[in-house]
């Protein structure tokens, strides 16, 4: 069924052909493929004049050990139902990267539910993600503002804090221009800035609300960041203030940080955690993704790996880490760690928590040393993903 296939970028008839396309395979209208026209690569696959399958990629940067790393991340792709069962999914996959990496993307995430298909093309979930419900009423009763005022809006001061404190985790996007806009129009965004009276920004908090068809409405946050706890505690309070509207406050999925500031501060534990399709990984260019990370300041070692390719052989390579920077070189000596591509992405994330988490992931090593300076290398900051694409 290959006959007459072509892959192209997307001029603006094709442009509006995939517009069409999306919105029969995905059931509904797809309206990024629309406001991100100006940010975004859409590459599609033609047959016989007609696009039948394509998607949109976006080069960003993701922060990794508090450095950023150019990304490509992928969103809205799909095939005609009809062309479905060809792997031609596999063969747009690569389409749509080879752009990206020609303008310097080393790594790429993806946020699908056909996880075990993403696993196939290389891709690895860090972590689990989660969407929380909690009663506005348990909030407002567990939690107390301290003295921290809201302001509506957002400033240059708030967007630089969300960038700092993005920083600290593995894996939130470095956000261009244009991001913050495109996400408040998108989801008619609502924002404040938190902070002590006299003293600098410290939290931001963006959320949306729907209104019920009876009375109130339902009020879903976005973005959720806080400098420390006590702001944190502040921003939930501030929510539980909503009650006399909204009975229930969710947090959208990713939107709430993976620290327990919410789970130890309420009275009683009666949220609602649902699992989402989460956040994967690919490392596209190994010695380049490690060059560019983050790494830790105190940490000073040399492992030998080895490292599986995308044809199933396994390369020997030597990590250096030294001085807050690291490189990878290949090497003869027999690695004492062994990564297969999606155990790469895993341990680049952070995701590996302890030498118990990689054995029981499947990651192989023969010194206990080794893996636990490979460990410790990555882990000083948690994987995290709240932006969406």
């Amino acid at each position: 069924m290959n006959q007459q296939l072509t892959f192209t970028p997307a001029d603006d008839g094709l442009w509006e052909q995939y517009d069409q396309l999306a919105t029969r395979a995905y059931g509904h209208p797809v309206g990024d493929i629309t406001m991100l026209r100006e940010h975004a690569d859409l590459q599609v696959a033609v047959r016989r004049g007609r696009v039948v399958a394509g998607g949109l990629g976006l080069l960003v940067d993701q922060f990794f050990g508090g450095a950023p790393v150019p990304s490509a991340c992928l969103g809205d792709g799909c095939v005609a139902p009809e062309e479905r069962g060809e792997h031609l999914a596999a063969d747009m996959t690569a389409e749509r990267l080879r752009p990206l990496i020609e303008r310097g993307a080393v790594i790429s995430a993806i946020v699908t539910s056909s996880t075990g298909y993403a696993r196939h093309l290389g891709w690895e979930a860090p972590t689990s993600v989660f969407a929380w419900a909690v009663a506005t009423d348990d909030l407002k009763r567990s939690f107390a503002n301290e003295d921290f005022e809201a302001d509506h809006g957002l400033t240059d001061a708030a967007e630089a804090l969300q960038r700092d404190l993005a920083r600290q985790w593995n894996g939130p996007v470095h956000r261009p221009a244009w991001w913050t806009r495109w996400k408040h129009d998108k989801s008619n965004l609502t924002t404040y800035r938190f902070a002590r009276p006299g003293h600098p920004t410290t939290g931001l908090l963006s959320l949306t609300t729907k209104r019920h068809e009876r009375h109130g409405m339902s009020l879903v946050v976005h973005d959720f960041w806080a400098a420390g706890q006590p702001t944190a505690a502040a921003m939930l309070a501030f929510l539980g203030h909503h009650n006399t509207r909204a009975r229930t406050i969710e947090f959208r999925r990713g939107a709430l940080p993976p620290y327990p500031t919410l789970l130890n501060g309420l009275r009683h534990h009666r949220t609602t955690a649902e699992a989402w399709h989460p956040w994967m990984l690919r490392i596209l260019d190994v010695p380049e993704a490690i060059r560019l990370r983050g790494w830790p300041t105190d940490l000073t070692t040399a492992v030998p790996i080895e490292i599986e390719n995308e044809t199933g052989d396994w390369a020997r390579w030597m990590l250096q880490i030294g001085d807050g920077a690291a490189e990878i070189i290949p090497t003869h000596i027999e690695g004492q760690v062994a990564f297969t591509r999606r155990q790469l992405a895993v341990w680049y994330a952070g995701g590996y928590r302890s030498t118990t988490s990689a054995r029981m992931a499947g990651v192989h090593a023969t010194s206990e040393k080794a893996l636990t300076n490979l460990v410790r290398s990555t882990a000083q900051f948690e994987p995290w993903l709240p932006d969406h694409f």
